[in-house]
């Protein structure tokens, strides 16, 4: 059961398979692994101290960032998440990024942003695109409509929490008006914006 892979430089934390979006551009809709991680279909999600005890199977010197991102979303096991992270900014002092949908609100019914204080350096999170309706059309979230004003909702309140916020879209999938309307998005909001390559 694969709970922490390498991609380039960083290591990445599977906690989960859970997830309340099917977006239609989910690359486990297409595979099963990433880089050689092997599957990360979990068997069943692992406890906090049986993530804990993988990391002393890395040389942890190795990496620039612990990331929280794997064939679920990790806001849905947000105490998991949060406790992992702080073992290990306490234990290997590095930099502890997120990669979410950023529905972690609606998932855990309440405003998560100030649990991330001094445990997550930086937030990324999927925009997708400007404009509600379609952010349903590719997300499919199980939140319907409300979903893309909370995406953002919670991109701005954890802003005050952690020290960089990006929202990401994809390239090849928006018009550049359309990007331009995601950057002044995340202008707004005090994010960085990234246009992220396309992987099949």
């Amino acid at each position: 059961m694969v709970i922490l892979y390498e991609v380039h430089n960083n290591l990445y934390v599977n906690l989960t398979n859970k997830c309340p979006c099917q977006c239609t551009f989910c690359l486990r809709q297409t595979r099963d692994e990433m880089e050689n991680s092997g599957s990360l279909w979990l068997e069943r999600e692992p406890s906090a101290d049986e993530v804990k005890a993988e990391f002393s199977k890395f040389d942890m010197s190795k990496y620039g960032e612990v990331v929280f991102c794997g064939f679920g979303e990790p806001t849905e096991r947000l105490d998991t998440m949060l406790s992992v992270a702080e073992f290990v900014k306490e234990k290997y002092n590095k930099t502890i990024r997120v990669n979410t949908n950023g529905l972690g609100d609606l998932v855990n019914g309440k405003n998560t942003a100030p649990m991330y204080k001094d445990k997550i350096d930086i937030v990324s999170i999927s925009l997708n695109t400007p404009n509600k309706e379609r952010y349903l059309e590719l997300t499919r979230s199980r939140f319907g409509i409300e979903s893309f004003d909370a995406m953002l909702e919670f991109a701005k309140n954890v802003r005050e929490y952690v020290g960089e916020v990006v929202l990401t879209t994809v390239d090849t999938t928006l018009t550049k008006a359309e990007e331009e309307q995601c950057r002044k998005i995340c202008e707004s909001i005090g994010a960085t914006y990234r246009i992220r390559p396309w992987e099949d």
